[in-house]
């Protein structure tokens, strides 16, 4: 019990470092124009878009990450998963709000409608953002398989100043991420010693490359290119054990075409 307590410090400095970072993207998001929320909004879909891309790009097998995303795509979205998130966004907004005074004349209150949208939007981004990348997934590994904590400490200097961009954009539905980060990235911690062998060397640069078009997504959304229901290609990261198991036969076959 003592080790696992150890073994999760490292993902609480995490929680904690975004939730500092989105207290001061709260304050600033407070004081930002519309206009400048605007320049907010497109600074981060660049980021999220060059750190997105560069993960992508360490694939071993293009065609096996574009099988996982489609395959993945489609069951999420039969499964609706995306929706599933924002009401969970919903519900973490509404525990942070007053209960409202039901107005006697009944109609649609925008600003509310379109508060608890971005809440949702945050907390469904920065959860994605903050969870799927190579120092997330490699990071949890080494600190539970390994005791070797670096990888997280700076994935938590980094992720501390995404939130500060991300709670400037959207709002404090950001710093609610801090318990997906808790949940996922501790349960990858604690998991470590079995995931490891499960999916190998490869399988680990495979997973990243995932995350990596997801957050390809993201910053797409956010520059308002394509709008892309991205909680809905989550189950490509599942796949990801097909998707290495597939790549010698996608190779060889492609080999054999090639004569």
């Amino acid at each position: 019990m003592q080790y696992n307590h150890a073994i999760m410090i490292a993902t609480i400095i995490n929680c904690i470092t975004v939730l500092v970072g989105s207290l001061i993207g709260l304050i600033f998001h407070a004081k930002i124009k519309d206009n400048m929320k605007e320049v907010v909004f497109i600074s981060s879909g660049l980021i999220a878009l060059l750190i997105g891309i560069t993960m992508a790009m360490e694939t071993g097998s293009y065609i096996g990450v574009m099988l996982a995303v489609a395959i993945g795509g489609m069951l999420g979205e039969a499964l609706n998963i995306e929706g599933g998130i924002l009401k969970l966004g919903g519900f973490f907004e509404r525990m942070t709000t007053r209960k409202r005074v039901i107005d006697p004349v009944p109609r649609e209150d925008e600003t509310h409608v379109e508060v608890q949208k971005n809440f949702s939007l945050g907390f469904l981004n920065a959860s994605v953002l903050f969870c799927v990348g190579a120092l997330a997934i490699v990071g949890s590994i080494q600190a539970g398989a390994e005791g070797n904590y670096e990888l997280i400490l700076i994935k938590s200097v980094m992720d501390g100043f995404m939130a500060i961009m991300f709670t400037a954009a959207y709002g404090i539905g950001v710093a609610f991420s801090a318990v997906t980060i808790l949940v996922y990235q501790g349960g990858l911690t604690l998991l470590a010693k079995h995931i490891a062998p499960a999916i190998g060397a490869q399988g680990l640069t495979e997973l990243s490359a995932i995350g990596g078009m997801l957050v390809v997504m993201i910053g797409l959304n956010l520059l308002g290119v394509k709008k892309i229901k991205t909680g809905n290609f989550l189950p490509a990261l599942l796949l990801v054990p097909v998707v290495t198991w597939l790549m010698p036969l996608i190779d060889n076959l492609i080999y054999s075409f090639s004569f």
